[in-house]
């Protein structure tokens, strides 16, 4: 399953230009149809799209699987926090028993937290919040100091990557702890990876949680369309996430069967060999190094930039250049 944003679009262009297989384009011939469950107040959201289909900046697919229930949801959210031209994409790969509601759950949710969260930073900063400045300040500080121990980029300093950078942070831990206390959704070995962006402008800011793939289509110097992946897949053996998983006492090893996949086990227990770092909900593993904390990067694009892929790992493990 992918979602794919072009770089020269604006994204003004609205729920008008917004085309699903369960409301206008209908590649079968056959009548309309709307997925089972979806709520009717789903397509009403202006500019946003989570069906297969496309509009004038972006495009989306997904494909039923072999291994029964698909457990993948994506997004896409044009003008997103009433921002004329600011685009919200994002791809959750599910599971466990419930991964597949733990996926949709955060796609529907993930992107109004990061929203609040961004204009509430926006509010501080213009002094809406003078009595708790210093607090807001401090607390500030303590997120950005626990984003740079588990970031795997540098980012550039500016007003507004430094905000979505916090925003993304803050977004990701409300919506864990939102998963933790939900009555009707069992997390606690069930979760999903979010490999999620903002465009705003030129800006392009990356929230990774997991190993889905944002992966960029850009121009080398012989003009040649090349891939550059945007991401680090947040693997177990990556050296800062099997260190903060062994000392949390967790294990990392490999089954005899597939040598070439770390998973992430309890002390005393083979049990349940998550395949990835970082991942919302998977609360039987969240005390053992298992964490949510989004790896953030920023690009800034440029003229030879055409697209972006965003996709989950059974995608790239069809198609080499993701």
């Amino acid at each position: 399953m992918g979602s794919c944003i072009s770089e020269v679009g604006d994204g003004a262009g609205g729920s008008q230009s917004l085309l699903t297989y369960s409301q206008e384009l209908n590649v079968d011939g056959g009548k309309r149809r709307r997925l089972k469950g979806s709520s009717t107040m789903d397509y009403k959201v202006p500019g946003r799209m989570f069906l297969n289909g496309s509009s004038e900046i972006a495009s989306m697919y997904c494909k039923q699987g072999k291994k029964g229930i698909n457990q993948d949801a994506m997004l896409v959210w044009e003008n997103f926090c009433s921002k004329e031209g600011t685009v919200f994409c994002g791809v959750f790969d599910g599971h466990g028993p419930y991964g597949h509601r733990v996926a949709k759950k955060v796609r529907d949710s993930f992107p109004l937290k990061l929203s609040a969260q961004w204009d509430l930073h926006r509010k501080n900063q213009d002094g809406f919040n003078d009595q708790n400045g210093a607090a807001t300040s401090h607390n500030s500080e303590e997120q950005i100091k626990l984003i740079d121990e588990n970031c795997n980029h540098e980012l550039d300093g500016t007003d507004t990557i430094l905000a979505l950078r916090e925003s993304f942070l803050k977004a990701s831990k409300i919506m864990d702890k939102e998963l933790k206390m939900h009555r009707d959704i069992d997390c606690f070995c069930s979760g999903t990876t979010a490999v999620t962006l903002i465009k705003q402008g030129l800006d392009l800011v990356v929230g990774n949680v997991g190993d889905s793939r944002a992966v960029l289509g850009t121009r080398d110097h012989e003009d040649s369309l090349i891939a550059v992946q945007l991401t680090v897949d947040l693997k177990p053996n990556l050296p800062k996430e099997e260190e903060r998983i062994r000392h949390r006492k967790g294990r990392v090893f490999s089954l005899k069967n597939e040598p070439d996949v770390a998973r992430v086990w309890l002390p005393n227990s083979d049990f349940p060999g998550l395949a990835m770092a970082r991942a919302f909900g998977d609360f039987c593993l969240k005390d053992v190094g298992l964490i949510s904390v989004p790896d953030v990067s920023y690009h800034r694009l440029t003229e030879k930039d055409e697209f972006v892929v965003l996709a989950t790992d059974g995608v790239r493990h069809m198609i080499s250049y993701l």
